[in-house]
């Protein structure tokens, strides 16, 4: 398959894998008013100690008629909406719960059919989705965004996520930059190639730069304990072992499903600079989870990873090249693995270092159900380790 350019995915360099359209700028049909209700308060439901006896009571909006007419921007914004819900309704209260109620799980799993992933909370839902700037003239930056839709609330939980809003967006030139390194390698323009990898150590450098910030609004105590346990999700999850049933869904017949939970994993930031660089993972658990968990993303995104993977000759170039291209080339394999290494060392002190206080919410598992933290290490040390 061909590599097309950004707009071909729906993406663009400004925007990089976040959605096109910002949330506070989109409507819902009249029907969805108690679900939107609903959503603006849960922080407050979740406080009450009995939020599903308030989400049992919300009526199902006709979501057939509303997908024969939805626009993509609309679908984004009820699936953001129904995502907090259902991961309230399981985890929102001390002992979580292995079934969801038909006025949930019917529309969750019509959304998630039509978007083309599985019907539990992903990083679509959590952070590309939910978010926008309170200056619309001004940059998709820490210091103009607001989180949308929130379990708890607070100071933390918006940092958290929106340091992924401006990662996601700072991405966005890195995957234009990724498109044209593909192009110049093919047609042999060492010197472009140069350049490019100049620009696309440049704009790395900028990406960890925001990711060092999450230590400043966010503490590891209260992500552990107020942030992740909403996110978690019912695969390799002893307080939900057999996963969770979703009533009034045909095709499941009553039988549990086991799905990963919300991850920064499901980010197609890194998956794409595997690609491009040709970065390879030997067989490990943390390599399955990441391959099922690239099912877990929207399919445009997924189109422009296997694409990008199959497209890329850039390191077969690079080896070929004088000693000043490959040192760019391996600069921007290191600056990827440096963006490992923070992800491990987040790892360990927001998570691994906790003592859990909550069924399901294990510091020794990741949301996504993995044993992560040696695994996390070697996926750094392989990355770093591929240099040419």
């Amino acid at each position: 398959m061909p590599l097309h350019d950004l707009a071909h995915y729906g993406l663009s360099a400004e925007r990089g894998f976040l959605s096109p359209h910002e949330i506070d700028e989109i409507a819902l049909p009249g029907d969805f008013g108690p679900i939107e209700e609903a959503a603006a308060k849960l922080s407050g439901l979740v406080t009450t100690g009995r939020v599903r006896h308030w989400l049992d009571a919300l009526p199902t909006p006709n979501i057939a008629a509303f997908l024969a007419t939805a626009a993509d921007a609309e679908i984004g914004r009820a699936m953001v909406r129904y995502s907090f819900l259902v991961q309230a309704y399981v985890w929102g209260e001390p002992t979580p719960l292995d079934r969801l109620p038909a006025n949930l799980a019917v529309p969750f799993v019509a959304l998630a059919d039509r978007i083309g992933f599985p019907p539990v909370m992903n990083y679509a839902g959590y952070v590309l989705d939910n978010w926008y700037r309170l200056d619309k003239s001004g940059p998709i930056a820490l210091e103009n965004l607001v989180m949308d839709q929130h379990f708890a609330g607070g100071q933390d939980e918006n940092w958290f996520v929106l340091v992924h809003v401006a990662i996601e967006a700072e991405a966005g030139r890195a995957l234009e930059l990724a498109v044209k390194l593909v192009q110049a390698s093919d047609t042999g323009d060492a010197a472009a190639v140069e350049a490019l990898l100049l620009d696309m150590h440049a704009v790395w450098d900028a990406i960890n730069a925001i990711f060092d910030r999450m230590v400043e609004k966010c503490a590891p105590y209260i992500y552990f304990n107020r942030v992740r346990p909403y996110i978690n999700g019912w695969k390799n999850n002893p307080a939900m072992p057999g996963g969770l049933i979703y009533d009034g869904v045909a095709r499941f017949d009553g039988k549990p499903q086991a799905l990963r939970g919300q991850t920064g994993s499901q980010s197609s930031i890194v998956p794409t600079m595997d690609a491009l660089f040709q970065v390879v993972h030997s067989g490990d658990e943390l390599r399955d989870f990441l391959l099922e968990l690239h099912q877990y993303r929207p399919r445009t995104h997924r189109a422009f990873i296997e694409d990008m993977q199959a497209a890329s000759g850039l390191r077969a170039f690079a080896v070929t090249q004088s000693p000043t291209l490959k040192a760019a080339f391996n600069a921007c394999v290191e600056q990827v693995a440096r963006f490992r290494s923070r992800h491990l060392e987040y790892a360990a002190a927001y998570i691994n270092k906790q003592a859990s206080n909550a069924a399901g919410n294990d510091p020794d598992v990741g949301t996504g159900g993995t044993p992560f933290m040696k695994y996390l290490k070697k996926h750094r040390d392989e990355n770093r380790a591929q240099v040419i």
